[in-house]
């Protein structure tokens, strides 16, 4: 390397360290610590190592970069500034103000250039996995003889925190039992964590943990040496493990508290900005970068491009030849047939067995389909019978083996998703959705349609007891903005769940399945699941004494209790309501149709928490649910002892409308 680009080398970092540090001194917060020391290693891997184009920032071709310790954003903004993303210099000075292109921590979708929303750490190594995963699996599908499409690198750029959290390990694992080999992890190890040094709370030995699962590692003793983390990054691609590069920082570096966790998460201040414009020797006025890195960043990318358009021309070539590849490959979307299952009425079968009856025949239709299980993909009823597992030697199989680690699963679907090219699922139960809401939270964040499948949704999983039986995560994951939660009544609405989910695109889903058998229903044949709830047993009369509302196995009990009311003369409405989410997004009129106002005698009935159902009952109205754990005994006896029986239920609909004595209830029936 000539001195003259060795300094070129030098003004870029250094220009990506003031931009940085400007931009948190110009909003008053921010984390100046690892944009100061990990600012090397970050333009070393994007400068001579990543693969991009900042005119086309949704290559599906280019090398990913993950930046898991998401408090650095201002370094991100700086090199994607520096290397021609849509960002400008005024981008930058609206820094974490309102509607800025700069937000806090990276954003996807938001700011051109990021592929994930990072922050909440340890989710962006798992997300990182993902990539990886989506990675190998495309190759294999897609690559021909001389055109390989899908060829590149997933990078991420980890600190302490990430490591420290628990999700870390179980994406450690994961990608070692796959062999990704392709996954690059940066971890700026600084011994700095926000409340101190990291002694206080960790002695873990990073190389054999690593090591241990199955990767391989990496050691750069001197952060600032462009020269060994590059070399560093090149022994890490002729790996055939996923590598870890334990780059060795001073947090902070060159600024007067560098080293201490003072500089973390605190402005350096206008003090602070005057020693490290002397330390490195910067002149430049505010927000300003001299016109020669410019140019040197320009240079740079110009190469890039090329690469980009050498890849275009074989992409063309790729399309003649091999056209229903390149759709596939371009298409985000799933489809299953309305005639492809079916079912009789009155026939009893538990949604997940429809469910694993429809995964089959999504997979059967979409190439580009495929998911995975915590381990309970024989319980789930996830498995795709026709498929074999992705493995490091099986690339093409399409079942994911993701062990017990729910996060882990959950992060790395996220990670597939946003790679793009396929459509992904992962399986727990409902009641181990605990483990990986964090993951729902961020696929919701970043409007991306990764589909989440929970089983043994209710009291009646029964004899595995409270520990088993969930409660109150259907109300949980309702809370969640942006999440569309299936619970489907019968077979019928199951299928008509994923046809709606296979179109969906902008949002990801949740659908939750039974245990116990479901009897399945005539009326729910082609039901509007798209609108989230509809009149599945309409009244009788021109003056019906109220409504029950239900979704999944107690839409079947509501039924039931409807012909015990009838019987005493009380005329009710059922309405199924698998998708709450979808509703409310209906039109008022639709809305006003399913619940009619002056129908505000109302009893709702779910075997879960009664919270999320008050807003569709009213102040009129009752909500039968459960708001206490359950109990070990066969799923039936669990069911009775809380009360859902068409008797109760019947009984529960009468106290809400008042209708308790059979006089009141004469007097209901006669209008």
């Amino acid at each position: 390397m000539s001195n003259q680009q060795a300094t070129l080398d030098q003004k870029s970092v250094t220009a990506a360290r003031m931009l940085g540090v400007e931009m948190i001194e110009a909003s008053h917060s921010g984390h100046p610590g690892i944009v100061l020391d990990a600012a090397p290693m970050a333009y070393t891997l994007f400068e001579y190592h990543m693969r991009f184009n900042p005119k086309q920032p949704k290559w599906i071709n280019r090398d990913r970069f993950v930046l898991s310790a998401g408090h650095g954003s201002a370094l991100l903004y700086s090199l994607l500034h520096l290397n021609g993303f849509d960002l400008t210099v005024d981008d930058l000075k609206a820094f974490r103000q309102m509607g800025s292109k700069t937000p806090g921590h990276p954003e996807y979708g938001w700011t051109p250039g990021v592929d994930a929303s990072t922050g909440p750490l340890g989710q962006g190594l798992g997300m990182a996995v993902g990539m990886a995963i989506a990675e190998k699996h495309l190759a294999a599908q897609c690559n021909r003889p001389g055109m390989p499409v899908i060829d590149h690198y997933t990078y991420a750029l980890a600190g302490d925190g990430d490591l420290m959290e628990g999700i870390s390990q179980e994406a450690l694992d994961i990608a070692g039992n796959l062999q990704l080999n392709k996954l690059i992890v940066l971890y700026d190890s600084n011994d700095v964590s926000l409340d101190g040094p990291l002694s206080m709370s960790t002695h873990d030995n990073v190389e054999q943990r690593v090591k241990a699962a199955s990767w391989n590692y990496e050691r750069v003793e001197d952060g600032n040496d462009l020269a060994q983390i590059d070399a560093a990054l090149w022994r890490a691609k002729r790996s055939d493990k996923p590598t870890l590069i334990e780059v060795k920082t001073v947090i902070g570096y060159g600024a007067p508290k560098q080293g201490t966790n003072k500089v973390h998460g605190t402005p350096v201040g206008q003090d602070g900005l005057a020693v490290l414009k002397e330390k490195f020797d910067w002149h430049e006025p505010s927000f300003t970068v001299p016109q020669a890195v410019y140019d040197h960043f320009q240079e740079l990318v110009a190469a890039k491009e090329k690469q980009y358009q050498r890849w275009l021309e074989m992409w063309a070539s790729y399309q003649q030849q091999y056209p229903q590849l390149a759709a596939q490959l371009m298409n985000d979307e799933f489809k299953l047939s309305d005639d492809a299952l079916n079912y009789q009425p009155g026939e009893k079968i538990a949604t997940r067995l429809v469910c694993d009856d429809a995964l089959q025949e999504i997979a059967r239709q979409n190439p580009m389909f495929w998911g995975g299980a915590a381990d309970l993909a024989s319980s789930n009823k996830t498995l795709l019978k026709n498929d074999d597992n992705f493995a490091a030697d099986n690339l093409l199989g399409r079942n994911l083996r993701f062990g017990v680690r729910e996060f882990g699963m959950a992060a790395a679907l996220n990670g597939i998703t946003l790679h793009g090219g396929t459509r992904a699922f992962g399986s727990t139960f409902l009641v181990f959705s605990d483990y990986l809401k964090g993951a729902v939270r961020l696929a919701a964040l970043m409007k991306i349609p990764t589909t989440f499948v929970f089983s043994h949704d209710s009291l009646a999983v029964g004899e595995d007891g409270p520990t088993h039986e969930p409660v109150e995560q259907l109300a949980a994951l309702r809370s969640m903005p942006g999440v569309d939660v299936y619970r489907p009544a019968d077979a019928n609405e199951t299928i008509a769940s994923w046809q709606v989910i296979g179109k969906t695109t902008d949002r990801p889903s949740v659908i939750v399945t039974s245990r116990q058998g479901l009897p399945v229903l005539a009326a729910a044949k082609h039901a509007p699941v798209e609108r989230g709830a509809y009149i599945l047993a309409p009244a009788q009369t021109n003056h019906p004494a109220g409504i029950l509302i239900a979704s999944g196995s107690e839409v079947s009990l509501a039924l039931q209790a409807r012909e015990r009311l009838a019987k005493e003369g009380i005329d009710v409405q059922v309405v199924s309501m698998p998708c709450q989410e979808r509703f409310l997004r209906q039109s008022k009129q639709y809305q006003e149709m399913v619940l009619p106002p002056r129908l505000d005698k109302r009893l709702a009935i779910e075997m879960g928490s009664s919270m999320c159902w008050h807003r569709f009952v009213g102040l009129n109205g009752m909500v039968m649910g459960v708001d206490e754990f359950g109990t070990s005994a066969p799923g039936e006896q669990v069911i009775e002892k809380f009360g859902f029986t068409p008797e109760r239920v019947a009984a529960a609909f009468k106290q809400a409308a008042g209708l308790e004595n059979e006089k009141s209830a004469q007097m209901a029936a006669n209008g």
